[in-house]
């Protein structure tokens, strides 16, 4: 059925008023109505529900609540065992939530492959398959031999396969859509097209002020609008909005599909710090991204930032250098996406105006399966202060707050640039990069959705994994393409998660 989404006009009242149309206020919104279905709930969005990142990125549905087990044992050694089992509970019940609410997103439960290209990532995916297994992670390494078995491409020299209990793929444009129906039938009112440009306390909760002069008054409201989250000026130091890039081909013949191989049609990503993410889609065409993350100066978003044509060329060469066979596939989707990065690469939780909002951004591109899980924290955080999840320092710290311009600008680009110099020396990190290791600070994205971390050469004495501006937003088109753009895993649609 479909769900009424007109602008919001006049008025309004609600118990809890959620801002952003992503997969964090949809769960949000949905995880509410489970726990009190008397709730009211209110949710404005925007523009349209999936219209950022959760309607854009990979489809990567990743278990990992920690931005990967490295990144998690980095920095929350203490905690991570259960955070791992908190997000394998959480990937396994999402991905039984879609198939009971019938859910058509073109869920496949495939699992992945991160891809070395360069000879000295070998010895690293070998150590990384031990050192995980003794946190109780199953990598299967692939030698050479193995992996141009699985996938048929001349650069590979090793791989690091991982089950569907760890990352599963999606249309993501398509779980939105389908979150949106669910929360509709469950009595959520959802209004399109009505930016939220103002909060206001007042007595007894909180009053949301929106662009077209419309208000909602309710008793706590939930910030959910990630890398569009500059309107809120306290949160303007916990991230950085990067922008990723992704391409759709036309759909392979049998013989292209032939060539590749990649019968187990699992989601693949190289593991360099400038990295791409690729999978096959539902229609058999292949979605190819990653490798620039584009900060635009001054925190910049929006439309005019979706299409990069130097970053578009850029990646159909690099597609060619993986896939030679394929030289001469056709691109004709094409799109960009920010994502909301902060300098330890995980959500992030907190509480503004006396309490009566909350908020979870930060998920660096890993937001698919993870903001449903912090959805539950949000929940809890208004109608479970007793839980036990928000005694965890994970949901209680921050990460390290980033420089506002004109800092911002020049220290973004000296991480890109000290990244990308040590894909091509062979690993070896600078004296920036070690000190920002030695820091916990970081600089990534990855909205691929899978598990994107490049394992450290020593696992258990890093401080932090090499990671690398990753990934990014992969479905553009439902507004802008033509209709079958759909069929080929596209969607133009606000991570308001």
């Amino acid at each position: 059925a479909d769900v009424a989404t007109t602008p919001l006009r006049g008025a309004a009242r609600a118990d809890v008023a959620i801002i952003g149309g992503g997969f964090t206020g949809l769960w949000t919104a949905i995880r509410l109505q489970e726990t009190a279905p008397a709730l009211r709930v209110v949710l404005l969005e925007a523009e349209t529900v999936g219209y950022g990142a959760s309607g854009r990125n990979g489809g990567f549905c990743e278990a990992s609540l920690t931005h990967g087990l490295a990144n998690g044992i980095a920095h929350f050694p203490d905690e991570v065992r259960l955070l791992e089992a908190e997000g394998e509970r959480n990937l396994a019940e999402l991905v039984a939530f879609v198939r009971e609410q019938a859910i058509d997103c073109d869920l496949e439960p495939t699992g992945t492959i991160r891809l070395a290209d360069q000879p000295h990532q070998v010895a690293e995916l070998r150590a990384w398959a031990e050192e995980a297994a003794r946190w109780g992670q199953s990598l299967a390494f692939l030698d050479r031999d193995e992996v141009r078995a699985e996938i048929h491409s001349p650069i590979w020299h090793a791989g690091l396969r991982a089950g569907a209990d760890q990352n599963v793929l999606v249309n993501p444009a398509r779980l939105c859509w389908g979150l949106k129906r669910v929360a509709g039938e469950r009595g959520v009112t959802i209004h399109e097209h009505t930016p939220v440009r103002r909060l206001e306390r007042v007595a007894g909760g909180v009053r949301l002020h929106t662009a077209g002069g419309s208000s909602v008054t309710a008793a706590h409201a939930v910030v959910a609008t990630s890398a569009y989250s500059g309107w809120l000026r306290r949160l303007r130091p916990t991230f950085v909005p990067v922008y990723d890039y992704a391409l759709v081909s036309e759909p392979l013949t049998p013989e292209q599909a032939t060539a590749i191989g990649w019968g187990g049609r699992q989601g693949l990503s190289d593991v360099n710090n400038q990295f791409h993410y690729f999978r096959r889609t539902a229609d058999d065409r292949i979605l190819w991204g990653g490798y620039d993350a584009v900060y635009y100066p001054g925190d910049g978003v929006g439309p005019r930032f979706d299409r990069n044509t130097e970053t578009f060329t850029r990646l159909e060469a690099q597609f060619v250098r993986a896939f030679p066979q394929l030289d001469g596939l056709a691109f004709p989707y094409r799109w960009g996406g920010a994502i909301d990065t902060t300098t330890r690469f995980t959500v992030t939780f907190g509480r503004m105006l006396g309490g009566r909002v909350v908020y979870a951004l930060g998920y660096t591109g890993l937001g698919v399966g993870a903001t449903r899980w912090a959805a539950g924290i949000l929940r809890d955080m208004l109608l479970r202060p007793d839980s036990e999840l928000l005694r965890l320092r994970f949901v209680r710290s921050r990460p390290v707050p980033i420089p506002l311009e004109p800092l911002r600008w020049p220290a973004v680009a000296m991480m890109r640039h000290e990244r990308d110099r040590a894909d091509h020396e062979a690993g070896r990190r600078g004296l920036f990069l070690r000190t920002m290791d030695a820091l916990g600070i970081g600089f990534d994205s990855w909205a691929g959705g899978g598990s994107p971390r490049r394992p450290p050469t020593d696992a258990r004495s890093a401080r932090c994994p090499r990671g690398g501006i990753r990934g990014r937003a992969a479905t553009d088109a439902a507004a802008r393409e033509p209709a079958g753009a759909d069929r080929a895993f596209l969607s133009r649609g606000s991570e308001g998660s």
